[in-house]
């Protein structure tokens, strides 16, 4: 996961403590956004914001975010709830670097590191479930 947004009540404080030093986005305009999202929908459902979900059962995640991100606290707090579930988690957290920094990795030799840790995990979870890009699902029980 790349800079996740998984925190559609906005609560985290990076939210506004990073505001200054995010360029890509701004508290105002994702609170437009999640509320063209959420509807009428409650923003703490976890099928809205996944942060709120039963995170137990999901396959290894990788969470990327930089450190100058409004959604900094939502790739954090992610990752503690994915862990407190027993979901195998690695949160990098990259010092100075903007919101999906990885983007940027023709310009910036932190995008491209994360690029390649991320292609590293990628195969490291292949190697270990070398089916499931053949259509085996990496859940027990799941259809999909």
């Amino acid at each position: 996961m790349m800079s996740p947004w998984v925190d559609l009540t906005l609560s985290g404080v990076s939210m506004s403590e990073k505001a200054a030093l995010d360029p890509a986005l701004t508290p105002d305009g994702l609170r437009r956004r999640a509320t063209d999202y959420v509807g009428a929908g409650d923003p703490t459902d976890g099928l809205l914001s996944p942060v709120f979900a039963d995170l137990s059962g999901l396959p290894p995640l990788l969470v990327q975010a930089g450190s100058h991100e409004i959604l900094l606290d939502d790739a954090t707090s992610l990752a503690a709830r994915a862990a407190a579930a027993d979901v195998a988690v690695t949160l990098q957290v990259t010092p100075e670097v903007p919101h999906v920094f990885q983007a940027f990795a023709a310009m910036l030799d932190e995008g491209a590191a994360a690029l390649d840790d991320a292609g590293d995990f990628l195969r490291a979870q292949l190697a270990t479930h070398p089916s499931v890009g053949l259509g085996e699902p990496l859940l027990a029980g799941s259809t999909t």
